[in-house]
């Protein structure tokens, strides 16, 4: 498994469905038909969805700090 950070290619909105199929390693768009399916059901994904874009860093971020 790889970092769980958010991609800076292959992202449509924050990134965060496509750093967590990277982590799963699934494709990004079954992530997101995933996503896009949970919301049909009650809770908070969406405000979870907006936590982790804040809290993931990006992978420019990643790969700074790693030098």
């Amino acid at each position: 498994m790889t970092a769980l950070a958010r991609p800076t290619h292959g992202r449509m909105i924050g990134g965060v469905c496509a750093a967590l199929a990277r982590r799963c390693g699934v494709s990004a768009t079954t992530m997101r038909v995933i996503f896009l399916l949970s919301c049909l059901l009650p809770g908070p994904q969406f405000l979870l969805y907006l936590a982790l874009w804040i809290v993931l860093p990006s992978e420019d971020k990643v790969r700074a700090a790693a030098r």
